[in-house]
């Protein structure tokens, strides 16, 4: 499946992170699916998540009902992108060349634990540096080699290094692109900091009613929807409000 076989068959595009996001409810999940594929002609459906395509795809094979299947798989922090099962060719081919042995070493002597083998990838290295000072020195240190990335501190430790062209934010928009979707009827769900550059650049945004604190301060107030009910039932509740599903389609 090609971008050009599928432009503009459907209006809307809803871009959501997984973890605590549509997951932590699993009746709440059930109705999402049941909406989604009450209008499946109406809006695709994309998860985004830090975690890499491995991981991913067990979570939707265990714990999302059997009926619900994301058109589009973005994983690794926005490092990867499938369309229908398939990797989307031309946005690998722009990180060729990332020193991701190297971002690793560079990180490791400051004698921080690295999180497990399965969530590093050949775009993002990931660590668990506690603290805005340690944080601060490993920043300072691929400055000094002059590394050109982006890095997304979230949660307690998480401290993820990708290329400066990736992040869930450049791969939601790569997404739209490639589906032909407009930008104004784009729609991201989130609840946590990593989710932050969804919301930035789009004008649709969904915090969940469970959503952590970093996610609402580093947003302006108006700038989003801070949805009532928690994780699934919050994403519905939201794509009503925006109009991506109708506000008459019965209780989140």
């Amino acid at each position: 499946m090609t971008g050009t076989d599928i432009r503009q068959t459907r209006p809307w595009l809803l871009v959501s992170d997984i973890d605590d996001t549509l997951t932590g409810s699993s009746e709440a999940l059930q109705r999402f699916s049941d909406a989604i594929a009450r209008y499946h002609d109406r809006i695709w459906f994309a998860v985004n998540s830090s975690r890499p395509s491995g991981s991913v795809a067990e979570t939707l094979e265990r714990v999302f009902p059997p009926g619900l299947k994301p058109d589009a798989v973005i994983t690794a922090l926005g490092t990867e992108i499938s369309l229908g099962g398939e990797p989307v060719p031309d946005w690998d081919a722009r990180f060729e060349g990332w020193p991701q042995e190297r971002i690793f070493e560079i990180v490791s002597r400051f004698g921080h634990r690295p999180h497990a083998p399965e969530f590093q990838t050949p775009r993002k290295v990931s660590f668990a540096i506690p603290g805005e000072k340690a944080q601060a020195e490993v920043r300072a240190a691929l400055a000094e080699q002059n590394i050109r990335c982006r890095i997304i501190a979230s949660g307690i430790d998480d401290f993820d290094i990708i290329p400066e062209n990736a992040g869930k934010d450049a791969a939601t928009l790569h997404l739209a692109r490639t589906l032909g979707c407009d930008i104004t009827h784009v729609v991201v769900a989130g609840d946590s900091g990593n989710d932050l550059a969804m919301f930035h650049v789009v004008g649709n945004g969904i915090a969940v009613g469970n959503a952590r604190q970093e996610l609402l301060d580093g947003l302006e107030p108006g700038t989003f929807y801070h949805a009532r009910h928690d994780h699934a039932a919050g994403v519905l509740e939201g794509l009503r409000h925006y109009g991506a599903l109708p506000a008459t389609d019965g209780d989140p």
